[in-house]
């Protein structure tokens, strides 16, 4: 009876370290998928169940604005109506145009308000009308942060004597501060649509869809699973060979 090297009837030295690095990487990412599935599902409930009736009666702060995001705020105060941002590349239904930031000065501090989506001018140098009255109101919107791109991409500010409104693409909270020269809360707010002074408004919580974030980890349970039916398979074959 010939013996067979301890082992060898499971392939190379290095395939089951391999096998055992993909089936990890499958599961974990796998699992990574569930819980982001699971995080979007509470993410949309709190989208859905948000609403004027517990509506937060002043603005909170930029560390809170996270476990609070889609929380309604009711503010008190004055639009900035002479240093508004128009968000550049931002589309609605295919069209391209900006959506209008304007600072809105409360007893508590400045936060941007999200007015909503224009459509933009064939003629670039041609901006939309944004004006809006400066007196005393209420504003009701939702937290959230800004938009912001898939690739982050560094653009010159412009310079201090640049006219308003300003085209910025991707800013953050904190350049658009510097360039108000006025401390800015760390988030948005987005108008309520039924609310007066706004644009196109139709607010809706961004990224993937739980279904999605399901389907991708199927895909790496898969991939796990397809990693050890090719090991077992190639074992067999080669033994069958050997035999």
């Amino acid at each position: 009876m010939t013996g067979r090297p301890p082992g060898r009837g499971l392939g190379p030295w290095w395939a089951v370290p391999l096998v055992i690095l993909g089936v990890a990487l499958g599961i974990t990412a796998g699992v990574w998928q569930l819980h982001r599935a699971a995080e979007k599902r509470d993410i949309l409930a709190r989208f859905a169940t948000a609403g004027a009736a517990d509506a937060l009666q002043r603005l909170v702060s930029g560390d809170d604005a996270g476990e609070l995001r889609y929380r309604m705020v009711n503010a008190t105060g004055r639009y900035d109506t002479a240093h508004q941002v128009l968000l550049d590349n931002m589309s609605d239904a295919g069209r391209p145009g900006y959506q209008v930031l304007t600072p809105l000065q409360t007893p508590d501090g400045a936060v941007l308000v999200n007015r909503g989506w224009v459509p933009a001018n064939g003629d670039r140098q041609v901006l939309p009308d944004t004006g809006v009255g400066g007196g005393i109101r209420q504003v009701l919107g939702r937290i959230d942060r800004l938009p912001r791109p898939g690739i982050a991409l560094t653009t010159p500010a412009p310079p201090p004597q640049a006219p308003w409104p300003r085209r910025l693409l991707f800013p953050t909270t904190a350049e658009i501060s510097a360039q108000l020269g006025i401390p800015l809360r760390d988030y948005q707010l987005l108008l309520d649509p039924v609310a007066p002074d706004g644009y196109v408004r139709d607010w809706h919580p961004g990224g993937m869809t739980p279904d999605r974030h399901l389907a991708y980890a199927v895909q790496w349970f898969g991939l796990a699973l397809t990693v050890v039916v090719i090991y077992v398979v190639l074992v067999l074959r080669n033994r069958k060979q050997t035999s």
